[in-house]
């Protein structure tokens, strides 16, 4: 009879452990799902691309680190900025071996705390890597691109991620949010959406409650929203789209594109080119200059060219988030502030966060070698719109 007493004091033990087990092991999984499933408070509204810096730039070293200070934060929180997108590429922080290169990690460091310090939410969105380059197809570098013909470069991107999630994870949830890339161009739609899935499934491993940023393939066009294939029930993903039509505006006289050759007159609202103007444009441009001559541009165009994006959003009950859009630098001012303002309406009357390209470059509106406005009523007629919270 004792020895029966033993075995049954010790099946006992052995089930009341099991149960411990069991009740540990579902309450693991229960908040992992719990976190899963919990929003963050990443709200965004009004931003700028803090561009040309640690991306599309050759600066390193100290004019490197005297670029973006402090005071450059602190001046869009005064301005009435409520986050910041900061582009980064693979060269900046890993050298050809994989090795990171301390320098830059240091700087994205400090640009987070000093986003955090002045109240600007961020997005740390990588930009370039060594196996996809988004501009490849005008600046013939398309051999370049091997991220969706190649499980390697793929694994490759996956590891970087790792790399910068395993720097990152700690940064609160609620002020940084992680892009997967920049504007894709995979030849075929669903090449980019099973991309999306293995960056998605490797980041929710890691952290499971991040914000992260999806953008549409074919350089995060509103046109190709449509086609984008967003991961179930996850309710802390942003939508991305980028918007620079019409390019023969916001583009004019840059080098860098086609339409650049263009050196007549542009309208905005109405027409874009008149007739006479484009029989005297350049024969090799034609074809792209045609159809600015027979279409209407205006707040109605840009509410229409929207539409996929705004769908998709709702589809997903997820933000919206125009990342990039601007307006070169040379364009005649008054039809630049035209555009501007009926982009911002548009922002205005459908929530759409956004952030300009960009904040001291090109087609910014801060000089940082002389440390000054360069277009001082731009930034009024972006702080004009809805703030957060509105």
């Amino acid at each position: 009879m004792r020895y029966m007493k033993k075995i049954i004091l010790s099946l006992a033990v052995i089930f009341a452990a099991l149960l411990v087990t069991t009740s540990c092991q579902n309450k693991s999984q229960n908040q992992t799902q719990d976190e899963a499933g919990q929003v963050n408070n990443f709200r965004i509204k009004r931003g700028t691309n803090i561009s040309h810096w640690l991306s599309q730039s050759e600066q390193r070293g100290e004019a490197r680190k005297l670029h973006i200070q402090e005071d450059d934060f602190a001046r869009l929180e005064e301005l009435g900025f409520d986050f910041v997108r900061i582009p980064i590429d693979e060269v900046q922080f890993w050298d050809e071996q994989g090795q990171k290169l301390p320098e830059a990690w240091d700087l994205l460091n400090n640009a987070l705390d000093w986003a955090k310090k002045h109240n600007l939410r961020a997005i740390v969105d990588l930009h370039i890597i060594r196996s996809h380059y988004f501009n490849a197809v005008n600046e013939e570098q398309q051999a370049a691109n091997t991220l969706f013909t190649s499980e390697e470069a793929q694994e490759g991107l996956l590891n970087l991620w790792r790399q910068l999630s395993e720097f990152l994870k700690d940064r609160s949830n609620d002020w940084v949010a992680y892009e997967f890339m920049n504007e894709p161009v995979a030849p075929e739609h669903e090449q980019w959406n099973q991309l999306v899935a293995k960056v998605h499934k490797a980041l929710r491993e890691l952290e499971p409650q991040r914000t992260l940023v999806i953008g549409s393939n074919m350089w995060q066009g509103h046109e190709t929203m449509r086609f984008l294939k967003v991961p179930e029930g996850d309710k802390n993903i942003i939508l991305s789209f980028h918007y620079y039509n019409p390019m023969i505006l916001t583009h004019y006289g840059a080098w860098w594109t086609p339409l650049g050759k263009y050196k007549g007159k542009v309208n905005y609202p109405g027409v874009l080119v008149s007739k006479e103007d484009f029989d005297a444009a350049p024969a090799e441009i034609k074809e792209q200059l045609k159809p600015y001559t027979e279409e209407v541009w205006n707040i109605d165009k840009i509410r229409e060219q929207f539409k996929d994006a705004i769908e998709a959003a709702k589809k997903y009950d997820l933000q919206l988030f125009c990342g990039e859009w601007g307006v070169y630098e040379p364009v005649d001012r008054e039809l630049a502030y035209n555009w501007t303002r009926d982009m911002l309406t548009v922002f205005d009357e459908f929530n759409i966060a956004w952030t300009t390209w960009c904040y001291d470059a090109d087609f910014g509106f801060w000089d940082q070698q002389r440390h000054s406005f360069k277009d001082r009523p731009l930034v009024e007629l972006l702080m004009s719109g809805k703030k957060l919270g509105e």
